[in-house]
Formats: structure tokens, sequence, C-alpha cells
């Protein structure tokens, strides 16, 4: 079994719960209500979405995302 490493993006939602997404993987989102339930969700979403992509021999994305925080004065 191969192990990928990705980055996730976790967002807090205004209505409650989260939302997450992995942006090496278009288009690999999902949601929860508790941190600990989006962190399982998000994992098992890009488990499935590399699944789906090696069924249709697909490539797997790399990782390739920089995280770099911005500092604006306005």
């Amino acid at each position: 079994m191969t192990e990928y490493n990705y980055t996730v993006i976790i967002e807090r939602e205004e209505s409650g719960g989260y939302h997450a997404f992995c942006p090496a993987l278009r288009g690999c989102h999902s949601q929860g209500d508790s941190y600990e339930e989006i962190v399982l969700n998000i994992t098992e979403a890009i488990q499935l979405y590399i699944e789906s992509l090696k069924a249709h021999s697909e490539p797997v994305p790399a990782e390739d995302v920089i995280i770099k925080p911005i500092h604006v004065a306005a």
C-alpha cells in the first residue's frame, strides 16, 4: 500500500461546523460538525479520491503546495 501526504485547509463555517479541502486534489472537499469529524471526513474523502484515480488508471498528483502567510496593511 502506497502512502501519500497532502496538505488540507480547514475553515470554520459561520453557521457552525467546518469545511475542508485538499488543494492538490481538485474538487476534494468535505465538511463536519467538529474538528475531529472534519479530520476524519477529509481523510476519507482523500482516500476515496485516490481510489477513484487508480480505478480509472489516472495519475495520483503529488503535493505541490506552498503555504505562505502574507501580512497586508490597509
